[in-house]
């Protein structure tokens, strides 16, 4: 496996066709999913090379992909088809996540037992080769990639602080906006 994007053979199958599409635009898919049920959903998760997507950029995936999907026609039931960003406490799916991501919290769950266990919750300390570092309990342990099925960061007040000020400092929000948001995180709101 050389990523988590996409885990089911039809998410791979839609990957395989919308990728070229969306790449094109200068996104990168980051998670595709069919969630099926009563009703069926197709999330797609994108972002631009900086990690960034705006809300009419998903839009415009959305339109592109749907008029694709419309002529291969590789979901056979009626769905919904739902494009978003990664969000702040987004799926680590690429290995360059990890790298991306180091010195913030996650969870990570194995497809096998790793001695004697699937699930590891703790900071990310980055990449060695195509092993993913993870400080636990029990110190820095390396995972193969290969062997991940799930992957996320933990939303934490350190990690919405961080990628709001990335945000600020590209000037995506406002100073009085950043500064009203990190006195809420700190705890500080006031009625």
């Amino acid at each position: 496996m050389n990523d988590l994007i996409a885990k089911a053979a039809i998410d791979r199958r839609i990957t395989e066709i919308i990728s070229p599409v969306v790449e094109d635009m200068g996104f990168e898919v980051v998670r595709v999913r069919l969630m099926t049920g009563k009703e069926s959903t197709l999330q797609i998760m994108a972002q631009k090379p900086d990690g960034t997507i705006e809300v009419d950029e998903c839009g415009q995936i959305s339109t592109a992909v749907s008029a694709l999907l419309d002529v291969e026609d590789p979901i056979l039931d009626a769905y919904t088809l739902e494009v978003s960003s990664p969000g702040i406490d987004r799926p680590l799916t690429r290995l360059k996540d990890f790298e991306q991501w180091e010195g913030y919290e996650a969870k990570i769950e194995t497809d096998e037992l790793i001695d004697g266990r699937r699930r590891f919750k703790g900071q990310l300390a980055g990449v060695e080769g195509d092993d993913v570092l993870i400080t636990i309990a029990e110190g820095t342990i390396g995972l193969k990639f290969e062997w991940l099925s799930d992957a996320k960061l933990v939303l934490t007040d350190e990690l919405i602080r961080n990628v709001l000020r990335g945000r600020k400092d590209k000037g995506e929000i406002d100073e009085a906006q950043f500064d009203e948001i990190e006195t809420i995180i700190d705890g500080e709101e006031k009625n």
